[in-house]
């Protein structure tokens, strides 16, 4: 199967390519813009299984104009078609709302909302047939879930990400692609342990990723357009 991981170079989306790469068969296409950490990726996954097709692509996601003039080319230079895409990218700026600048508040809706929405869009014409398109998203972005101070423009755009994988199964509900959420709850990544200092999450990135691959292949069988989620603590 031929996967696509955005957020490829730590936590959560380095474990998930870590996983998908333990299987023969499988090619994985790793986005991040930190090149160094893509390469530890490459060495780790080859260390796991050394038949292994890890394929590291630097790109900023930030760097939404550059789309389809850098992105996509690079991409269809390895995949014709694609399975499988996780939308995990993620940025997280812990700041009261007032103190939030405004480049803060475009770079988190540009990676967390803004470019999965386009990436999504570019893709579509490449997935299989019974494509699977993955949104992670985070319980703060889940209605009737608790809330916190410091995460207002984080988690506001997560729920748009969320909102955005029930409008899409809808729009493309002739088609055989899927389009799901997952709501992740508290996390021990380099993002949650920068934002949120001296916080101990239980999940662990590894059991994430075990979670998100199994879903990822098989969900769609049972899924579309829906949003859940991944939390061991109720709303």
């Amino acid at each position: 199967m031929n996967f696509i991981v955005t957020g490829a170079s730590r936590g959560i989306g380095f474990q998930t390519v870590l996983k998908l790469a333990e299987s023969e068969g499988n090619r994985v296409i790793a986005i991040a813009r930190d090149r160094e950490k893509l390469n530890q990726l490459l060495l780790e996954s080859s260390r796991k299984q050394p038949n292994s097709e890890v394929i590291p692509i630097v790109f900023d996601l930030q760097q939404t104009d550059l789309f389809d003039s850098v992105l996509i080319p690079q991409i269809k230079e390895y995949f014709t078609y694609a399975d499988v895409l996780i939308n995990n990218a993620g940025l997280l700026v812990n700041s009261a709302f007032d103190q939030l600048s405004l480049l803060e508040m475009m770079q988190m809706l540009t990676v967390n909302f803004i470019a999965p929405a386009y990436l999504t869009k570019l893709i579509i014409p490449l997935m299989a047939k019974d494509g699977h398109v993955v949104n992670i998203s985070s319980m703060g972005g889940f209605q009737g879930s608790q809330k916190f101070k410091g995460l207002s423009i984080y988690s506001s755009s997560k729920a748009a990400l969320a909102s955005l994988s029930e409008c899409l199964a809808e729009e493309y509900r002739d088609s055989s692609i899927s389009f799901n959420c997952l709501a992740l709850g508290a996390t021990d990544t380099e993002m949650m342990r920068a934002a949120f200092p001296g916080y101990n999450a239980s999940a662990k990135p590894d059991e994430m990723a075990k979670f998100i691959v199994e879903f990822a292949i098989n969900g769609n069988k049972y899924f579309n357009g829906k949003i859940i989620p991944v939390s061991t603590s109720t709303p």
